[in-house]
C-alpha cells in the first residue's frame, strides 16, 4: 500500500514510522527541507534506540528506513492509496492543502486528516469527492500509543470508513470509531482532567504538585494533570480546550482557565520551553506536594466524577460505544481504568450524588449531571 503523509513534524514522522513498520511504502511530505532532514535524522536515532533495546535488529531498521522517502512536492503523493494530513490545526490551511492534493491523487485515494478537534465535515467540504474524506487521529507518540480514533464525516462513504478501519487495524493499532463532534472521544472526555485540576488550583485548594500527587497516588494516573499539560504544551492544550469550548457553543463544562491562558501568554509552555507549571531548567528542584491523604482523596474524587460524567454524556449522545470510550481513554491517554468501568466499580449512585453536591455548592452548569447517569441510577443499571 502506498501512503502519503503531509507534514513531517513529530506527529507526521511518527505516523510515517508506523506505516513503514507495517510494510507500507511511505512518502513523507513537507515544504520545509530542514524539517524533512530533521525527521530523517530523528527516525535514525529512534530506530537505533530500538536496536539497543533489542526490539528490532539492523535488518528491520533498514527495511523501515527503505520504506520511507522524503518529498517536498504534493505531486509526489499522486500514487498514494491513503494520505494522512498532520499539519497545523488551522481549518483554512488544511482545506487549501486538501484541494491541491485532490487534484493529484486518484479518485479512490482516501484523504484523511489527523486533526484532534476540527470538524471532519468542514474539511471534507473542500473536496470534489467529500465521501473520500475521513478523520484518522493518532496520539503522540504515534509509534507507542495504541489508540487511533477513526472519525467519519456525514459525507464519508461506508466503504472509506471500513477501509480506513481495516488499514489502521492492520498497523496493529486499536481503533475507536467516533462521531464527528468537537474533540471526538479523547479530547472531549479528557477535558475535566485538566479543567477541574486548574479550577481546584484557582480556588486555592491545592498547588500544582499536590494536585498531581493526588491523582497519581490515589487514582493511579501515570502523570498528574499539570505534568501532562507541561508535556503536551500549554499552548497546544489551551488551544484544544478553547476550540472545544467554542465548538460546543460555550458550554461551561469546557470553559478554559485563565491560569492556563496566562501561562501560554507568558511563554511558559512546559517542557519544550523549559518552564511551565514546573521549572525544567538544569538543576531546578521540583516542589514537594502536601502529602495529605484526606485532601488527596477529595481532589481525586472531584476530578474523577467529572471525567465519568463526561464519558457518560459522550455515550448518551452516541459519540461512540461504551467499549470504544473506555478503550480510548486507556489506550489513548493511558488512564489506569476505563471511566465507565470505573463508574460501575464506584457505583452510579455515588457518582450522581457527588455531582449533585458540586452543583448544589456552585450552582454552575459546569457540574450538571449527565441525564444518562441519572437515568441509570433510577433504573439501577451499570455500563457493563
Amino acid at each position: 500500500m502506498n501512503v502519503g503523509i503531509i507534514g513531517s513534524g513529530t506527529m507526521g514522522s511518527g505516523i510515517a514510522q508506523v506505516a513503514a513498520t507495517a510494510g507500507c511504502k511511505v512518502k513523507l511530505f513537507d515544504t520545509n527541507q530542514a524539517v524533512l532532514d530533521k525527521a530523517k535524522v530523528s527516525l535514525e536515532k529512534i530506530l537505533n534506540r530500538l536496536i539497543e533495546k533489542g526490539r528490532i535488529n539492523a535488518d528491520e531498521k533498514n527495511r523501515i528506513q527503505s520504506n520511507i522517502s522524503y518529498v517536498d512536492s504534493l505531486k509526489d503523493l499522486a500514487d498514494s492509496n491513503l494520505t494522512i494530513e498532520a499539519i497545523i490545526e488551522n481549518l483554512e490551511i488544511k482545506k487549501k492543502v486538501f484541494v491541491e492534493l485532490e487534484s493529484y491523487v486518484a479518485d479512490d485515494c482516501i484523504i484523511a486528516s489527523n486533526t484532534s478537534s476540527l470538524s471532519i465535515a468542514s474539511i471534507a467540504s473542500s473536496l470534489e469527492k467529500p465521501e473520500r474524506c475521513v478523520g484518522i487521529h493518532f496520539f503522540n507518540p504515534a509509534p507507542l500509543m495504541k489508540l487511533v480514533e477513526v472519525i467519519p464525516a456525514i459525507q464519508t462513504s461506508k466503504t472509506v470508513l471500513n477501509k480506513s478501519v481495516e488499514v489502521i487495524t492492520s498497523w496493529k493499532k486499536t481503533v475507536a470509531v467516533a462521531k464527528d463532534t468537537p474533540g471526538f472521544i479523547v479530547n472531549r472526555v479528557a477535558r475535566p482532567f485538566y479543567g477541574e485540576a486548574l479550577r481546584i488550583y484557582e480556588e486555592g485548594i491545592a498547588d500544582f504538585a499536590t494536585i498531581d500527587w493526588s491523582l497519581k497516588t490515589i487514582g493511579g494516573f501515570k502523570m498528574g494533570p499539570f505534568e501532562l499539560m507541561d508535556f503536551i504544551g500549554n499552548d497546544v492544550n489551551y488551544t484544544v480546550t478553547e476550540t472545544v469550548f467554542t465548538a460546543f457553543y460555550y458550554d461551561p463544562r469546557y470553559k478554559p482557565a485563565f491560569t492556563q491562558k496566562r501561562f501560554s501568554e507568558a511563554g511558559y509552555l512546559g517542557r519544550k520551553s523549559g518552564r511551565g507549571y514546573y521549572d525544567y531548567a538544569e538543576g531546578a528542584i521540583k516542589p514537594n506536594p502536601i502529602e495529605d491523604k484526606e485532601l488527596a482523596e477529595k481532589i481525586f474524587n472531584r476530578v474523577l466524577v467529572m471525567l465519568i460524567n463526561e464519558a457518560a454524556d459522550a455515550l448518551f449522545l452516541n459519540i461512540a460505544s461504551a467499549e470504544d470510550i473506555d478503550n480510548a481513554m486507556t489506550k489513548g491517554v493511558n488512564y489506569p481504568k476505563g471511566l465507565l468501568t470505573w463508574a460501575d466499580e464506584i457505583g452510579i449512585n455515588k457518582c450522581v450524588t457527588a455531582l449533585d453536591r458540586l452543583y448544589d455548592e456552585y450552582h454552575e452548569d459546569r457540574y450538571r449531571c449527565s441525564l444518562l447517569l441519572r437515568k441509570m441510577n433510577r433504573e439501577h443499571k451499570t455500563f457493563f
